[in-house]
């Protein structure tokens, strides 16, 4: 039995020594195969190429510009020909301080069908509704005048001063002057009357008294002298005999006349009252608002052409500087508001903030190309310094223009070659920390294998040990057996 017993027992650890031995073939192998994923990582990592960022001199470049009154220039070509002329193309731009440009966006309510910025309505471009007033008084050289309306139009009541013949005083009539004219009225000669007889006379060189029987008031030009001017045309006033016996004279009458306003004096005191799409208008005179009226349909233009928005497709609303007094234009097309009109909060709002804009300054820019036969002049350093452009008005004339050199970075190109330096720093990081994750994993891995074939060579060393002592078991079993039967 104990013969038995051993060799069961040798065999039971040959065979744990054999799968020991498997185990640790395995585990070789597994390792093997981590070392060839490691391996792959790092080549990996030696093949990743490194992003470089970009250099700010390889989007910087010199510029030439020259000054044409409030033009300013660019030059974008200038290409040398067989003749030494040059052909130049260049950007010319200038601020125009008065076009439409975009504005901060509004948040627009609605009120009874009506847009409102806070307090203050939308109202349609170029167009305004209210109830048209003409005012009851207008003042015209410094004096107010009432206006009054007929069939034919609106007019004042002013008093003038009108040349008429007026009744002679007693005084006046005591102190008439007679003026004898001979019948083609080249000579003339004071005449006298007695103021008993009433008889007329005059005096000879002699100053003698002449009667002049035959002469009568009607044969006479009857006079005042007033004596207080110089002018003999005024110091001298006509008189003259009525029908029925009484004397008039020369002098002034205040008659009221009529004066009809004309269409720019009743444009000047019209108001729109109760305009209720923009009450701001209520303030101003029909003039007023006639030539905003105006200008708004200059600027629907603008936008139009700007923006492609039809001109009868926006809204307006003005805002009042506090500083200037001056009222500012803020515009919204009808189609983003009238979209967004049915999404609205429990106040009103409407939830989306409405584009807007306004009148401001933007930088224009024209391109002109190609522009023949022109001369440059280079300082001894090569670079330009001036250029000379033809006329072309058949003169054979040129205009020189100085040059400005500038080292002009196109700051937009590079700060996107940047953005995208770090998208790749960011990406070849990330991979880097990818890479290097997988190699803790396979390290980590390899690391428990190792520690488990230590385990198996411990197993095995102690299997073995066992093994041979087994086998001396057997061996002296055997011996003594042989023995006994020998």
């Amino acid at each position: 039995m104990g013969m038995a017993a051993s060799q069961a027992r040798f065999l039971g650890l040959t065979a744990r020594k054999t799968n020991v031995e498997f185990e640790g073939q395995q585990i070789n192998q597994q390792r093997t195969s981590l070392s060839n994923q490691s391996a792959n990582y790092y080549n990996d990592l030696l093949g990743m190429s490194v992003p470089t960022p970009p250099s700010v001199d390889s989007y910087t470049k010199t510029v030439y510009t020259f000054e044409d009154g409030a033009l300013t220039n660019e030059i974008t070509a200038l290409i040398a020909q067989n003749d030494g002329t040059y052909t130049l193309s260049y950007l010319s731009k200038w601020q125009d301080d008065y076009v439409p440009v975009a504005a901060s966006t509004s948040v627009i309510n609605v009120q009874n069908g009506q847009y409102f910025v806070g307090a203050t309505p939308l109202r349609v471009l170029g167009h305004v509704e209210g109830d048209v007033t003409v005012g009851d008084s207008i003042t015209i050289g410094g004096k107010e005048y009432a206006v009054n309306q007929d069939q034919d139009g609106y007019y004042i009541e002013k008093t003038e001063s009108v040349a008429a013949m007026v009744p002679c005083t007693a005084e006046d009539i005591a102190n008439f002057e007679y003026t004898l004219f001979n019948e083609d009225f080249t000579a003339a000669e004071f005449v006298y009357k007695d103021e008993t007889t009433g008889a007329f006379y005059k005096k000879d060189e002699n100053g003698d008294r002449v009667d002049l029987p035959d002469i009568t008031e009607d044969d006479l030009i009857i006079s005042l002298w007033d004596g207080s001017h110089n002018d003999p045309d005024k110091d001298v006033t006509l008189a003259q005999k009525n029908d029925d016996g009484t004397y008039s004279k020369q002098g002034f009458e205040d008659v009221t006349k009529k004066q009809y306003l004309s269409d720019d004096q009743v444009n000047s005191i019209t108001n729109y009252e109760g305009a209720f799409d923009d009450p701001t208008l209520s303030t101003m005179t029909k003039d007023q608002v006639d030539a905003r009226l105006r200008e708004e349909q200059a600027w629907a233009e603008q936008l139009e052409a700007k923006y492609g928005t039809p001109a009868e497709m926006w809204y307006v609303r003005y805002v009042t500087d506090s500083t200037t007094g001056t009222q500012k234009p803020y515009f919204y097309k009808k189609t983003d508001i009238d979209n967004n009109a049915n999404q609205v909060d429990e106040n009103g709002n409407i939830l989306n903030n409405i584009n807007c804009y306004t009148i401001g300054s933007d930088v224009k820019v024209q391109e002109i190309k190609a522009v023949e036969g022109c001369k440059v002049e280079r300082d001894s350093s090569g670079r330009f310094i001036s250029i000379h452009i033809p006329n072309n008005d058949g003169t054979g004339t040129y205009t020189e223009y100085p040059l400005t050199t500038n080292t002009v970075t196109d700051q937009d190109a590079y700060n996107d070659a940047m953005n995208e330096y770090e998208h790749e720093k960011y990406l070849y990081d990330q991979a880097i920390q990818d890479i290097n994750a997988k190699i803790e994993i396979v390290q980590a891995q390899d690391k428990n294998l190792e520690l488990r074939l230590k385990q198996l060579d411990t197993e095995q060393d102690a299997i073995q040990t066992e093994m041979d002592a087994v086998s001396k078991v057997i061996e002296k079993n055997t011996e003594s057996t042989f023995k006994t039967f020998g």
